[in-house]
């Protein structure tokens, strides 16, 4: 699930009804999908909700919390 995505949506007052019409989608399951992790946005639909949803593609789509990985463990 798209955790930043889903509660950046509820945070504005939102619906999953609202974001599929904007988008063009025939059903709301068409968005609810995308939020659900079940159907990867195309670059060009996810670039339409960041600016429906002010906010950065990087910030709705990608998890902040990044492994590092150290050369010893890579060795």
């Amino acid at each position: 699930m798209l955790e930043n995505l889903r509660a950046t949506r509820i945070s504005q007052g939102k619906t999953q009804t609202f974001m599929a019409k904007k988008l063009g989608y025939r059903s709301v399951s068409g968005y609810a999908n995308i939020e659900m992790g079940r159907t990867k946005p195309s670059l060009e639909k996810a670039h339409q909700i960041s600016k429906l949803l002010n906010k950065d593609v990087d910030e709705l789509f990608f998890d902040q919390k990044l492994h590092v990985t150290s050369k010893e463990h890579t060795a």
